[in-house]
């Protein structure tokens, strides 16, 4: 009897093992989502650090537009203004009747001061009145002589207190001639005039009101 052998399979019936795709493409995007969500992060950071250096850099601004106007504050000082009652006084013109309606208020370098001057207030009332009563209306008439009478209150206001200062050569009525001379010499510089010897707490003297009739 013949052996029969058999023959082998043939190999192309053999299935051949592949990888699979969607593996593949589930693999590739997760590495974008992971390039996507670190790019958003780091884009995120960039941007709060970006918001907190402006919000820093207001403050300093802030703080610096706040600090210099009270640095300047502190260093002048605000004036305190101190109003008087108006006056109303009889001029010293000879050829007719004539008199004055002022209102005065005092510029002082603080409100204690104010407080000194209100205690002395009927003794700097009748001296300015003094003042105002040796007038006449020619002397009054001129920015200079208007500025001569300041310059004359400043320095008188401040005597009851026992505080003596420099003065201003005083208009007199002698004629009117000489009253329009010594007006015009009072606004030039005088070269030997005598110095403070204290210090005038009224800074300045403003006229609320100026009427000659």
């Amino acid at each position: 009897m013949s052996a029969v052998m058999a023959e082998p399979a043939a190999v192309d019936d053999v299935p051949v093992a592949r990888r699979p795709k969607k593996k593949l493409i589930l693999i590739g995007l997760a590495a974008l989502a992971l390039v996507g969500a670190l790019g958003a992060g780091t884009v995120f950071f960039l941007k709060q650090r970006a918001a907190h250096a402006a919000a820093a850099a207001d403050e300093d601004g802030a703080a610096t537009e706040t600090s210099t106007p009270a640095a300047t504050g502190a260093g002048k000082g605000v004036p305190f203004y101190l109003p008087l009652d108006p006056f109303i006084v009889n001029l010293a013109d000879k050829e007719a009747d004539r008199y004055l309606q002022i209102g005065i208020t005092f510029e002082l370098d603080s409100s204690m001061t104010g407080d000194q001057i209100k205690a002395y207030m009927p003794a700097i009332r009748n001296a300015i009145l003094m003042i105002l009563a040796n007038k006449t209306s020619k002397d009054l008439l001129t920015r200079e002589g208007k500025e001569l009478l300041a310059q004359e209150v400043q320095r008188e206001a401040v005597r009851p207190m026992g505080i003596e200062v420099a003065s201003p050569e005083p208009v007199t009525t002698a004629s009117a001639a000489s009253s329009a001379e010594t007006v015009a010499s009072a606004a030039k510089p005088k070269p030997h005039r005598r110095a403070d010897t204290q210090r005038n707490p009224i800074q300045h003297v403003h006229f609320s009101s100026f009427i000659v009739q």
